[in-house]
């Protein structure tokens, strides 16, 4: 029964939807599916002379593609009349049925693998159309939308029709000639870029020339900019020429500059650069003097943009082709930029910062580089970070141009000398106002050292923010420590060998121990602490000289010997002359030199120890004839003589500790046995003064015979 009323309801169901019966079905099937069936083998045709055996065709693809819409629709409309249900029943009834309806799908099927071929045989007609008007957008869109059917990519057709289309002989063709098109779009794409922006370098032996031209046909350019940087463009030639041509020359060099807006007859703007190659700068230290100022690098950096601006087009919402650009060049360029130009262009000088507006210059230049998209600035922070260590770098600069300058004050000879406080004599510095520093003579290069520090104490005090360092904290007692540090170093032979060196090294730490005190109230770091570095090292080299110059003298008098236990002979003569001979040569060279204190103190100092010394030598004979005894005499009257004329108020000689003990021994040596007594008036006479007991009973027993007489006056000597 079950069967029976189906067999009945077929029937129903297909007059219901415009089939007469069964039969009529299976004809409109197989009528559909032979009409296919050609149509496959003409687009087959079509495919194979186009793809494989690349004959001459004049057939449009568009024939094809509504024939094949026409059978898809019918095929559709054939589907659709039998139905679910219709083909459910005839499944049970009819299995040829049910494969004519399988078979109707498949048609499908192959006709949309059909005309998905004719979809891209059409595109690469319209490809072709299109590279005849030059419209590389359109010529770009259409290889796109061939890559895409050619790769099944996006939504261009089923899976099913995609892998059936790539399994075809036809499919590898199709694919060799998409890349043969692809990069034929390429090339020409890169054959226009160059012509509307051409970039050229001549070099020459020494020099270089470059020139950048870009076409002002604004419509062109961009299309061709936006076709070329859509197309996977590698821009790594243009931005190496950019940045070896362009942009290194421009930081590191001086770049002669023009620049034409209406070049090739207005077509193009033109932007010229000329500099030289040559590396003899940089090896001979005068970089410095071939450095481009920052303003000019910074000017010629925006007319480099500004000629290139042309190219500069959007791509998309978040990327420019600057953008692409900096990518390749901006680690670089903002590394030279920053260390080869803005670091070296940071004051020296007070008066330098107060004039520079380098820190403004530098974020206009980073807020145009911005805009330009060439820079992501909240990423790209170069510039920004230089901005902020721009105090930094400028106390790094305004020291080491101090240490400079200190450095070759340093290297200066100290036997050039001025004299300093001309009108302080030593009565008006010990008596009226002992804060003056007293007439003398100092290197010259110590008082141009002090000009230095004076500058720097002058410059401008304008106070830093709570949270910023004083750029000048520090730098007077840096240099002064450099000078303690360095001069021995440097002068070292000098100081010692010559005594004039070492006097004006001690006078140039007494002038600037002199001159941090009174300026002790201006914020001189560690102030005492260079006071007594000053003056101990001044003091210690002084001292070292004094103690040679001593040395000469004892050497000198080693020699000191008597011809005779009775005769003085001719050489103790020659050796106290020559002793004082040594004192008129260092007076010559110490007089004018030294503050009149120092100086007499100094001689007071060294005539003491030689009278000592000659002193001791007389008192190592143990007889003394009348006649040695004269000759002594003389020989004192020498020193007598000459000694006070070493200072330049003869009176200073009178400081001499031992001076008055060689008028009494020269007295002595003239006197007779009762004045010697007389002189030494039981311990209570002038002689106590110099003489212990001792030394006059040895005296005594040297110049007298052994009488009573000699006896009772030594017993007289307590």
């Amino acid at each position: 029964m079950a069967a029976r009323a189906q067999i009945k309801l077929m029937p129903e169901m297909f007059q219901s939807n415009g089939c007469a019966s069964l039969e009529d079905t299976k004809s409109t099937v197989s009528k559909v599916q032979t009409r296919t069936e050609r149509f496959q083998e003409r687009v087959r045709k079509h495919i194979d002379e186009n793809y494989s055996e690349f004959m001459t065709n004049h057939t449009s693809p568009d024939i094809f593609l509504e024939e094949s819409s026409s059978l898809g629709r019918e095929i559709n409309d054939l589907l659709e009349t039998v139905g679910t249900e219709g083909l459910a029943a005839l499944n049970s009834s009819s299995t040829q049925l049910a494969d004519h309806s399988r078979e109707l799908r498949e048609l499908m099927l192959g006709l949309q693998v059909s005309e998905h071929i004719l979809k891209i045989d059409e595109l690469f007609q319209c490809v072709e159309e299109a590279k005849g008007t030059k419209d590389y957008l359109v010529v770009l869109d259409l290889v796109g939308r061939l890559r895409s059917l050619i790769y099944g990519e996006g939504e261009a057709a089923t899976q099913d029709v995609v892998r059936i289309f790539q399994a075809l002989e036809c499919y590898e063709t199709i694919k060799v000639k998409y890349h043969v098109q692809a990069h034929l779009l390429q090339q020409n794409m890169q054959e226009r870029f160059d012509r509307l922006v051409q970039l050229n370098c001549k070099s020459f032996p020494n020099s270089k020339c470059v020139t950048l031209l870009v076409s002002k046909e604004e419509g062109q350019l961009h299309d061709i900019v936006i076709a070329l940087f859509q197309e996977r463009y590698n821009p790594v030639r243009l931005c190496e020429f950019l940045l070896e041509n362009c942009i290194e020359p421009l930081i590191l060099k001086p770049v002669g500059v023009e620049c034409n807006e209406n070049a090739e007859a207005g077509t193009y703007v033109q932007l010229s650069l000329s500099y030289s190659t040559k590396e003899s700068g940089m090896a001979s230290g005068t970089s410095t003097q071939l450095r481009p100022n920052y303003k000019q690098v910074l000017e010629h950096f925006r007319l480099l943009l500004q000629t290139l601006s042309g190219i500069n087009h959007s791509l998309s919402s978040s990327q420019h082709v600057f953008s692409i650009i900096g990518d390749h060049v901006k680690d670089r360029m903002m590394h030279l930029l920053v260390n080869d130009c803005l670091i070296p262009a940071v004051p020296e000088t007070m008066e330098e910062y107060q004039a520079s507006t380098l820190c403004e210059d530098v974020a206009h230049f980073e807020q145009y580089l911005a805009d330009s998209f060439l820079i992501n600035p909240e990423v790209d922070r170069g510039l920004s970070q230089f901005i902020e260590q721009y105090e930094t770098y400028y106390r790094n600069r305004l020291c080491s141009r101090v240490l400079e300058s200190t450095r070759e004050i340093i290297q200066r000879d100290l036997q050039d000398m001025v004299l300093v406080a001309p009108n302080n004599q030593a009565m008006d510095v010990t008596g009226c106002d002992p804060f003056l520093f007293p007439r003398c003579m100092v290197s010259r290069s110590a008082q141009d050292f002090m000009k230095l520090m004076e500058r720097i104490m002058r410059q401008p005090t304008e106070k830093p923010g709570e949270d910023e360092a004083d750029p000048l904290a520090g730098v007077i007692g840096m240099m002064l420590q450099t000078y303690i540090d360095e001069v021995p170093k440097v002068h070292k032979k000098l100081l010692e060998s010559i005594p004039q060196q070492s006097v004006l090294f001690h006078n140039n730490c007494m002038y600037f121990t002199h001159w941090v005190a009174q300026n002790a109230n201006k914020g001189i770091e560690s102030f005492p602490a260079l006071v007594k570095t000053l003056q101990a090292t001044g003091t210690m080299h002084f001292r070292v000289q004094v103690t040679y110059q001593t040395s000469i003298l004892m050497d000198i008098m080693e020699s000191f010997e008597f011809e005779s236990p009775h005769t003085l002979g001719t050489g103790p003569l020659k050796l106290v002359r020559q002793c004082l001979r040594q004192l008129e040569l260092l007076k010559n060279v110490w007089q004018n030199v030294l503050p009149d204190n120092v100086y007499n103190s100094t001689f007071v100092e060294l005539l003491h120890a030689f009278i000592n010394e000659l002193v001791r030598h007389i008192f190592t004979q143990r007889d003394i004839s009348a006649t040695m005894a004269s000759d002594l005499s003389d020989l004192i009257d020498v020193v007598l003589e000459k000694a006070p004329k070493l200072f330049r108020d003869p009176h200073e000689v009178h400081q001499v500790r031992s001076w008055m003990k060689l008028q009494q021994l020269k007295t002595m040596m003239n006197a007779s046995l009762k004045e010697i007594t007389e002189l030494w008036c039981k311990g209570a006479g002038p002689l106590t003064a110099n003489y212990k007991a001792d030394e006059i009973r040895y005296l005594i027993r040297a110049l007298f015979q052994d009488t009573d007489r000699r006896a009772k006056a030594i017993t007289q000597i307590m």
